[in-house]
C-alpha cells in the first residue's frame, strides 16, 4: 500500500512491516503505540525502521494513518502511574 510519510512516498506491506520489527525490542510504551505480533511499539520506534527516516523528519499521526490502513491495531498508551508515596505511619514503624 502506497502512503506519504514526511513527504516521501512509501511501499509497505503488513508482511515487510512484521518482518523488520521481529527482532526489535519495544521501547517504553508511552502516547501512540501500534500492536505487532504480541508487542507493542511506540509508533515513532517502528516509523524510525520502517522508513530509515530520523523521528524528527515525521509525525506520529502520519505513522499511525499508515500502520491502521495496514491492518495494525494503534492504541494510545498512557504513561504509568508513579507509585504511591508511603504513608507517615508506615515510615515511622
Amino acid at each position: 500500500m502506497r502512503c506519504v510519510i514526511a513527504r516521501f512516498p512509501f511501499d509497505f506491506v503488513a508482511s515487510e512491516v512484521e518482518a523488520l520489527m521481529a527482532n526489535v525490542k519495544p521501547e517504553p510504551a508511552t502516547g501512540p503505540c501500534v500492536v505487532i505480533g504480541r508487542r507493542t511499539y511506540p509508533v515513532k520506534q517502528v516509523g524510525e525502521i520502517i522508513t530509515r527516516q530520523d523521528r524528527r523528519d515525521f509525525t506520529a499521526l502520519e505513522v499511525t494513518r499508515a500502520l491502521r490502513r495496514l491492518g495494525f491495531t494503534c492504541v494510545n498508551q498512557a504513561a504509568p502511574a508513579p507509585a504511591p508515596a508511603p504513608a507517615v505511619g508506615d515510615l515511622l514503624g
